[in-house]
């Protein structure tokens, strides 16, 4: 099968496509800098796939590094580029450090790409290109806003980069899958989400907050125009999530693709408020959260969910599990990273 480079592939989204394509035969290479990921994952897939990937810790801003893999790899037919630095918070203190490592990275990627006979190339994008939508559910057509932080801006420049360098090499094609929130675990629990620190998404908080690591969960607002007050958010399972990108690889490999360069919305189609999302996880894990009401948050939009007709229609590709889904296995994770599974 195809040799495909997965960069990032240690991290949360990038081990759990890693391996959705080991399944489908494809060989995979690892490149992960370790910076928000662990070794100890490489295991996680193993015992999951049967198969350890090959593995090449590498900075993607070096670009001497870069271009010597690439010539040790000639025969890579695909890259799927998770890479990146993807805390909002973060961006917004350290601008610069999220346009070196969420551009550069990305430039040096696609120069090695021009190079070859013919590249397939998956780009992890994100539904923060849209802002507070005009309409819901946010279409692929919806307008892309002006970006609420560094770290989305390096997302729709991404996007932009990808889309001008199709237009000029007729040997790469590529789609931007454009995310809404992932969350869970795989259903092993073998592999999961590790964040490095206070968690910056609200599922992993939850968790860390029923096992005793975080005091209480901060509800940032209960005064939005939603049925409970809440911010409403698309919460999709990282399965669910994983498949999507084999699938989407696969339209490019098998030339089914329609333009060089396309953009599709991986989400449920379905909004949850956080409160909703809180009653999920007190349901499958019986335990009582926690959690206090505060103000908003600087930056929230009210309401984001996916409208997921291309997807459906031109991948063949839905969702299968569920938010309590999503929840029960994000659940046994934690209780399996912290020793009490």
């Amino acid at each position: 099968m195809d040799k495909i480079l997965v960069t990032g592939g240690l991290g949360f989204i990038g081990s759990h496509t890693v391996v959705e394509l080991q399944k489908e035969g494809y060989e995979v290479v690892i490149i992960d800098d370790l910076s928000n990921s662990s070794i100890s994952v490489l295991d996680g897939i193993l015992s999951i796939s049967g198969k350890k990937p090959l593995f090449e810790k590498l900075d993607l801003k070096d670009k001497v590094g870069v271009e010597a893999f690439f010539a040790k790899h000639s025969d890579i037919k695909g890259v799927i580029h998770f890479a990146a630095s993807k805390a909002v918070g973060e961006s917004v203190k350290e601008p610069l450090l999220y346009y070196e490592n969420n551009i550069s990275t990305l430039v040096y990627i696609l120069k090695e790409l021009k190079k070859l006979p013919e590249a397939s190339f998956i780009f992890s994008s994100s539904c923060t290109v849209y802002g507070q939508a005009d309409e819901l559910p946010i279409t692929e057509n919806a307008p892309v806003k002006q970006a609420e932080s560094p770290y989305g801006n390096t997302k729709q420049i991404g996007e932009e980069i990808i889309s001008d360098t199709c237009k000029v090499t007729p040997s790469l094609k590529a789609i931007a899958l454009r995310y809404f929130n992932p969350v869970g675990a795989h259903a092993s629990v073998n592999i999961g989400e590790l964040p490095i620190g206070v968690p910056q998404n609200l599922v992993p908080f939850i968790t860390q907050t029923a096992i005793g690591l975080r005091e209480e969960l901060s509800v940032f607002g209960d005064d939005y125009p939603t049925s409970d007050g809440t911010c409403i958010r698309d919460y999709i399972h990282v399965v669910d999530l994983a498949n999507a990108h084999v699938v989407a690889l696969g339209r490019l490999l098998n030339n089914k693709n329609k333009a060089n360069y396309e953009t599709f919305n991986l989400g449920t189609g379905t909004g949850s408020t956080v409160l909703e999302v809180v009653k999920s996880f007190e349901k499958v894990s019986g335990k009582k959260l926690n959690y206090k009401i505060v103000g908003r948050r600087e930056g929230d939009i009210i309401s984001a969910y996916a409208d997921t007709t291309k997807a459906n229609d031109e991948l063949g590709w839905k969702t299968k599990l569920s938010l309590d889904d999503a929840m029960s296995s994000a659940w046994n994770w934690e209780q399996k990273v912290r020793g009490n599974k």
